[in-house]
């Protein structure tokens, strides 16, 4: 970087004693490609925690509100996978919660790529949503809530997890799936009995791949018990988002009165809220990213 930097100096310092307008365009194009080149750098050396460069698993899970919060999860499930998409990420969804009308009560997606870990970390805590609810007769304004969890993947033989502590339960699986998936019992619930987690998989036909799904789930949050052993580790891990409890949200997407989808943790903010939930989250990530470790910064 500091040897195309001073390049582009020497060049200017030429074109200032022999002034040429075509090779000044040029020196224009090369020194805005270096500073784009430079501010990916930048961002590049931000994505070095311990688990940046991890896939990441992604539980969205619907708050309080009936149809409307789970319509808002499934809002923002397609939000995270356009955006996967974008940056040529693989997504495998791991489990699903259908809610009773539409949308999801939960689902969990695993998401692989370069630093997936390090920039969906960024999204760890409570999204609100306000808008006309189109389940609402009366037209009226409704304020919503869904909770997003962000775990580095983490696989089973990375822990000591002890098979007696273990309640593994079959069943069948309940909503879409077709024929196959609803007469057999391929849904996986595991327990873990000592910390008392409980995950379920039946997005698979196999009992076998849910199994296994359900497992890398647990490894996951029992990784994460671990790291909360030490406040440091565990801060990391949430990425310094502080406990995601009801009411303290990070982010606000705001569709009526106005337009407006704003950060409370960076201030970082943007009106066009159909980009943003169309995936184009780069902005909220890097403002996250840049931003110097602070204490909680939510708003109630």
């Amino acid at each position: 970087m500091d040897k195309r930097r001073l390049e582009i100096e020497e060049f200017y310092a030429l074109l200032a004693e022999e002034p040429d307008q075509e090779l000044e365009d040029e020196a224009d194009r090369n020194a805005r490609q270096f500073l784009k080149d430079l501010d990916t750098y930048e961002l590049q050396t931000l994505l070095s925690g311990e688990n940046d460069d991890r896939n990441a698993l992604v539980e969205i899970s619907a708050g309080a509100g009936g149809s409307e919060a789970c319509d808002w999860a499934s809002i923002l499930f397609r939000m995270y996978m356009r955006w996967a998409e974008e940056r040529g990420f693989k997504c495998e969804l791991m489990s699903e919660t259908p809610g009773d009308v539409t949308g999801y009560r939960n689902v969990s997606v695993e998401v692989s790529g370069s630093n997936a870990y390090g920039y969906l970390k960024s999204e760890h805590g409570v999204h609100r949503l306000v808008r006309i609810s189109p389940f609402d007769a009366a037209n009226r304004r409704h304020t919503s809530f869904c909770k997003v969890e962000v775990l580095p993947e983490t696989e089973e033989a990375e822990l000591e997890i002890n098979p007696d502590d273990l309640k593994v339960e079959t069943l069948r699986a309940g909503g879409a799936g077709g024929q196959h998936v609803n007469k057999t019992e391929s849904a996986v619930r595991i327990t873990h009995v000592p910390s008392g987690i409980v995950v379920n998989c039946q997005n698979e036909r196999s009992q076998h791949k849910n199994r296994a799904s359900a497992m890398k789930i647990l490894a996951a949050r029992l990784a994460k018990i671990q790291k909360e052993e030490d406040m440091a580790k565990a801060n990391e891990l949430r990425g310094n988002t502080g406990p995601a409890e009801w009411g303290r949200q990070i982010r606000s997407y705001v569709l009526q009165p106005y337009t407006m989808v704003k950060d409370h943790r960076t201030g970082h903010e943007t009106g066009n809220t159909t980009a943003v939930l169309d995936g184009d989250l780069d902005g909220f990530m890097e403002a996250y990213l840049r931003q110097p470790p602070s204490g909680d910064t939510y708003i109630e």
